[in-house]
């Protein structure tokens, strides 16, 4: 297949710079002695996986039980999911009898569910306690809810006690884990691992001094999002949807064939206004998302695109974009092919 044969909307993803992104962030990591524990839910993709373990990553990180099973068919057997299972005790038990799988808790039910999972699979299940850092989504927000279920976690059977994990990795992760660091030590309980996600501030981590492992997904291909946040370099972005103008009603506006479907409604944060960035026409902004059309303010552009007229757009939050596609078109060596997005859709 040649660009000219890409039948849009479709996202084309350009694997050197995916090559280039990967070596990047593993060889940060393998400098200061960190563990690279990539999040799958960015690509969904069990090609890319691949290419993240033959670098050196440690394991890999999912999100929901499906990305999980997908990948454990594909032959992964290190796997963290990061995310409080509840309600799906019999699918974790299964998936706990066939590989090494790690869970991130933040009750006593999601402790609870892992328990009854381990004790059906008659396997252990490592068991991660995750706290709140400001993002104020899962996790405990004090190191005593936290130091209670790690003790109940040590006196379950079944159930191993992997040590701590938040999402982002910030300043109040140092403040946090010190703390725990005191109360641990005090209960007679040690602290194996802290694990800390994040792709914007990645290349900090090693500041903090208490990350033993990094969980990030976007570096991938990066977006918008992570240039706004100056973690990349447009020339670091190797995803973008390549769209086609289908209409151009007024002089000022355009229209493309990519709507809310194929492209995030999430905003880039500083990354710019609109929905994605037109790297052929940097000043036009996509103002409005409808399901199929992208509507497109040209008057800031010298130059107008025509109808028929191809273009690519950098996704404001490339993570979402990648979930709307069941394949993406990958760019090697000046041939494009078609990649399935495994996970794609896998929510629960």
């Amino acid at each position: 297949m040649t660009y000219e044969d890409i039948e849009t909307p479709a996202p084309l993803v350009d694997l050197a710079i995916v090559d280039a992104n990967l070596k990047r962030m593993q060889d940060y990591c393998d400098r200061h002695g960190i563990a690279l524990r990539p999040h799958i839910k960015t690509h969904k993709s069990v090609a890319m996986a691949k290419r993240q373990l033959a670098l050196g990553a440690r394991g890999i990180t999912c999100q929901t039980l499906g990305e999980a099973e997908i990948m454990a068919d594909a032959g992964f057997d290190d796997i963290l999911i990061s995310y409080p299972l509840i309600g799906k005790v019999k699918r974790l038990a299964a998936l706990a009898a066939r590989i090494r799988l790690t869970v991130a808790i933040d009750s006593l039910a999601a402790l609870e569910a892992a328990a009854e999972a381990a004790t059906l699979a008659g396997s252990d299940i490592a068991v991660l306690v995750e706290f709140d850092t400001g993002a104020k989504r899962t996790g405990v927000v004090s190191v005593e809810e936290a130091l209670a279920l790690a003790g109940k976690v040590t006196g379950t059977g079944n159930l191993v006690f992997a040590g701590l994990m938040t999402y982002p990795a910030n300043e109040n992760t140092v403040t946090f884990v010190n703390a725990a660091r005191a109360a641990f030590e005090q209960a007679g309980i040690a602290i194996p691992l802290v694990s800390g996600g994040g792709t914007p501030d990645a290349f900090l981590v090693h500041t903090l001094g208490v990350i033993d492992e990094l969980r990030v997904g976007t570096y991938i291909y990066n977006d918008r999002m992570m240039m706004g946040a100056s973690h990349a370099r447009l020339e670091d972005c190797a995803f973008d949807v390549v769209v086609t103008v289908v209409s151009r009603p007024e002089p000022d506006r355009a229209v493309i064939d990519a709507g809310s479907k194929s492209l995030t409604s999430d905003p880039s944060g500083k990354g710019g206004p609109g929905h994605g960035l037109i790297r052929e026409y940097p000043d036009a902004v996509i103002d409005r998302l409808s399901e199929e059309h992208g509507m497109v303010d040209l008057s800031k552009c010298d130059r107008k695109p025509e109808i028929g007229e191809r273009l690519r757009v950098v996704p404001n939050h490339v993570c979402p974009v990648t979930n709307l596609h069941d394949q993406v078109l990958v760019l090697e060596n000046g041939t494009i092919s078609a990649w399935a997005v495994d996970a794609r859709g896998l929510t629960r």
